[in-house]
């Protein structure tokens, strides 16, 4: 299960102020390309599952995550979460034909056809995505990740943070936010979810 506090920045102004404030505690900056799969009946959509790949580094490295059952309250995600690495040329084949996905050798995308009951012939289709520039910061014993999503359709932006504590670290985070004036509210949606939707929370 990941446990992660969510908070949507409103407007670019405060995505420039966060950085700019944890600019001394910058660790590296990911460019991260996130696509997603189901088949053509939105088998994995209706049992609340997301199968996606992100590509970073250029593309020099591919993750394979499967996502199940989240829930987004005040600000807290919850969702269980499974992720390997895939051999990134491989996985570039399956964004073009996403069928490929079902003869790789993967645990993930063994659970898709097992667990979630999803075989090749059904169909598997890429949903589309979005890029996703993370910037990750060691700030005050906890790893921010502070987030500028591109869709289609405009840029959101989000600071996030994994925790076992997401009660503690929210009451962190609001006093860093509401201290320096920076405009923020709880995340509504995860980013698939606005993704989706087609339009900005």
């Amino acid at each position: 299960m990941e446990v992660e506090v969510k908070l949507r920045l409103k407007h670019s102004t405060a995505h420039h102020q966060v950085i700019t404030l944890l600019s001394p505690f910058h660790l590296k900056t990911l460019h991260q390309h996130n696509l997603f799969f189901d088949t053509p009946t939105s088998s994995l959509s209706s049992q609340r599952t997301v199968l996606r790949l992100r590509f970073l580094d250029k593309d020099t490295r591919c993750i394979v995550s499967l996502k199940s059952k989240p829930t987004l309250i005040n600000g807290v995600s919850r969702v269980e979460e499974d992720e390997e690495e895939l051999d990134p040329v491989l996985a570039k084949d399956c964004v073009q034909n996403p069928l490929k996905l079902f003869d790789l050798d993967s645990r993930v995308v063994k659970r898709v056809k097992e667990e979630f009951g999803v075989e090749s012939e059904m169909g598997l289709v890429c949903l589309g995505g979005f890029e996703n520039v993370r910037e990750v910061y060691e700030w005050k014993g906890l790893k921010l990740e502070v987030d500028e999503t591109k869709y289609e359709f405009g840029i959101s932006y989000e600071v996030e943070c994994e925790s076992e504590d997401p009660e503690g670290v929210k009451r962190l985070l609001e006093e860093f936010l509401n201290e320096n004036g920076i405009e923020y509210e709880y995340s509504e949606k995860s980013k698939f979810a606005v993704f989706r939707a087609g339009k900005l929370p």
